[in-house]
């Protein structure tokens, strides 16, 4: 029998794939127009962020990037809470809203 030896994710493998989520979340962002896939294109895009942090604080030992993590996850979970209820309220009225009639908002 042959033993295999597993490779162990260095840094780096976790930097490409942030970077990759990230860059899937920013072409959703720019592509789409409906309103709840941007909001799961930018969650995206913080998930990748948090992914980096994580990564880098594992390398360096230290659990600060760890810590702000979790801060970034708890502001945007109430971000997600306050925008999905706007953008669900909308969607409710005109269903085939787009991003452009949400400007429509500005004061």
């Amino acid at each position: 029998m042959i033993a295999y030896e597993i490779p162990v994710p260095t840094t780096t493998w976790y930097l490409l794939l942030s970077a990759a989520l990230f860059a899937i979340g920013t072409v959703g962002v720019m592509v789409r127009r409906n309103p709840l896939i941007l909001f799961m294109c930018i969650e995206l895009m913080l998930n990748a962020v948090n992914l980096s942090f994580v990564a880098f604080a594992r390398q360096m030992g230290d659990i600060g990037g760890q810590s702000t993590v979790f801060f970034v996850m708890v502001v945007a979970a109430a971000e997600v809470v306050v925008g999905l209820g706007i953008v669900v309220a909308i969607l409710r009225r005109k269903p085939n809203a787009t991003t452009d009639d949400m400007a429509e908002l500005k004061g």
